[in-house]
This record gives C-alpha cells, sequence and structure tokens, in this order.
C-alpha cells in the first residue's frame, strides 16, 4: 500500500516538473519571439542606412543589396551637382567618400548640419537628465523622511504637471520664452526638459526612497554622521538602482522630444529630431541618409541603457514586493 502511495506521489512530482519545465520554455520562446519581432524596425533602419538611394525607394523591397555608405556620407556633408566635365578636370577623387558622391556627378562643398544638431541633443538630453535627477532625488528624499505640509496635495501638484498635452502649453511656453530671450538657446531647452522630468523623476525616486529603511540612517546619526553625510554615504549608495532607472526614463524623454523641439528651436539649439525628417535628397527624402540619422541616434541610448542595464533591472524591480 505505502508503495504504490510513493509510486503515485513520484509520479505526480515528475508531471508537475515537466509541466513547469513546458511553462518555462513556452514562456522563453514567447519572450525571444517578443525580441524578435520588435527588433524587426531597427534592423530594417540599419539596413536602409546602407542602401543606395534607389535601393531605398524599390519596389518590391530589396533583401539583398550591395552595401553603401552614401546615407551616411550624404548625411555628413552638403553636396553640389556638377556637370560631367567639370567632374572629369577635377582629377581623380583623393577620398571614399569623394568618390560615392562624384558617382552621383557631384561634389561636396562643406559639411551638413547634422553633427551641430547632434551635440544640441547630446547637451539638452544629458543636461536636462542630470538636473531633473538631482533635483527629483533631493524633493524625494523630502517627501519620504520629513512631515512636509499638504505632502499628497504637493505630489499631486507635481504629477499633473506631466497630464497635460505638449500642444496644450505649447503657445504660452513659446511666447513666455521670446519674452526672457530664451527661444533657440541650449539653456531654455533644458530648463524646459527638467521642469517636465522632475515630476516623473519625484514620483519614481519617492518609491525607492520609502523602500530604503530608516534604520540605516538612525545608525548612521548614531555613529556621529549628519543628515547630509548620511544622506550621501547611507541613503545614496542604496537608490542608485532607482536613480540609474529614473535617469534612464528622464533621458529617453529628452533624447525624443519632437513637439517643443520644433516649435522653440530653428538653428542654434535645434535638436535632431526635427532635423533628421527634413533631409533632403534628389526628387524628395534621402532615405539612406535619414536611416543613417536614425541609427546614429538610437546609439547614446543604447549604450547609456547597456551601461546601466545591471542597475536598470534591479531598479525596475525594486519595491514591487513591500517588507
Amino acid at each position: 500500500m505505502s508503495a504504490a502511495i510513493t509510486s503515485a506521489a513520484t509520479t505526480k512530482a515528475h508531471s508537475v516538473v515537466e509541466s513547469s519545465s513546458r511553462g518555462k520554455w513556452l514562456a522563453g520562446l514567447l519572450v525571444v519571439a517578443y525580441a524578435l519581432i520588435t527588433l524587426i524596425p531597427l534592423v530594417w533602419i540599419l539596413a536602409t542606412s546602407l542602401k543606395s538611394p534607389p535601393d531605398s525607394i524599390s519596389y518590391p523591397p530589396k533583401v539583398i543589396f550591395e552595401p553603401s555608405l552614401e546615407g551616411y556620407v550624404n548625411l555628413f556633408t552638403t553636396r553640389s551637382r556638377q556637370t560631367e566635365e567639370y567632374i572629369e578636370n577635377l582629377g581623380p577623387a583623393e577620398t571614399w567618400y569623394d568618390e560615392i558622391v562624384r558617382k552621383r556627378n557631384m561634389v561636396i562643398v562643406g559639411p551638413s548640419r547634422f553633427l551641430d544638431r547632434y551635440m544640441n541633443s547630446v547637451v539638452i538630453g544629458f543636461g536636462s537628465t542630470f538636473l531633473a535627477v538631482f533635483l527629483g532625488t533631493l524633493a524625494a528624499y523630502g517627501f519620504s523622511r520629513f512631515k512636509v505640509p499638504l505632502k499628497d496635495d504637493l505630489l499631486f501638484f507635481i504629477l499633473s504637471t506631466r497630464m497635460m498635452p505638449p500642444i496644450a502649453v505649447a503657445i504660452p511656453i513659446y511666447l513666455m520664452y521670446r519674452e526672457l530671450g530664451l527661444s533657440d538657446t541650449a539653456l531654455g531647452m533644458i530648463l524646459l526638459y527638467t521642469a517636465v522630468n522632475v515630476s516623473l523623476s519625484v514620483w519614481l525616486l519617492k518609491g525607492f526612497m520609502d523602500e530604503i529603511p530608516r534604520e540605516y540612517e538612525e545608525a548612521a546619526v548614531v555613529d556621529g554622521y549628519t543628515r547630509l553625510q548620511a544622506f550621501w554615504k547611507v541613503v545614496l549608495p542604496q537608490a542608485r538602482a532607482g536613480i540609474a532607472a529614473t535617469a534612464i526614463f528622464c533621458l529617453i524623454f529628452a533624447w525624443n522630444e519632437y513637439a517643443f523641439a520644433l516649435l522653440l528651436t530653428s538653428g542654434n539649439a535645434q535638436t535632431a529630431p526635427p532635423f533628421i525628417p527634413i533631409i533632403i535628397g534628389e526628387g524628395g527624402l534621402d532615405w539612406p541618409a535619414v536611416a543613417a540619422g536614425t541609427t546614429l541616434f538610437l546609439l547614446p541610448i543604447v549604450f547609456f541603457t547597456v551601461l546601466l542595464r545591471n542597475q536598470l533591472l534591479r531598479g525596475i524591480t525594486f519595491g514591487a514586493v513591500r517588507k
């Protein structure tokens, strides 16, 4: 009798293990399929950046093609069309990019504005992210550790700044910036993106601060630390995962923002998002150059996310289960 019971229990245990293994295998398969589907647009953009202009607009689309760096050359240079006689009188091309351009009966007359716009994106994106995370960390610590009058009302007010669509406040901000002389300036864009991202930063970081036990700070104060020293040496190391996750989300918004950048900038402080779609080639948009600009535009976000990937994973899951 006991042997039969043991055998039945063993069989049931094996079936549970097999069911669990099958479920994990199916879940893994779904994750891989989702990842592949998500990567298809990125792979297509990269492939388009390596096509020639005729191949990029061919129908049906070419999957197998001869790679070319013409899109990247067109992205970084300004070209002028010339006659074949003029091209021949120039002599042989001195560089590989001159050779690519001359195949289209063109010559390079100077650099494009893409690099300046790209650097504007770097300065504005990372500058506003730093300020938003810095201010958000201080505010979140204050809301988490101190008795702030009307704390719930203030937190709701901070959150409400993200509820309005950008178009609803675009005209007032444009008029205000014009009066203050902040239109088309990097400082104006940094302040604007900081103001928009602070609400996200405060709400995300407050959850992380709440999860850090107060006993750590109390022990540090007993050991002779000041409140500021305890914050710097005890709280911040514990909250670095949340700070990393918040920084990535703030950077993604500032890096990809289009509406305010289009309205408030035109030359000096224009970022890459409003510049890339207006890259004009022969007969319309230069799709390889647009794809090349998009590919290069993705790199800082990818690099920043990979650099902080360990902190990001812990930051996203931190606070999911309360102690």
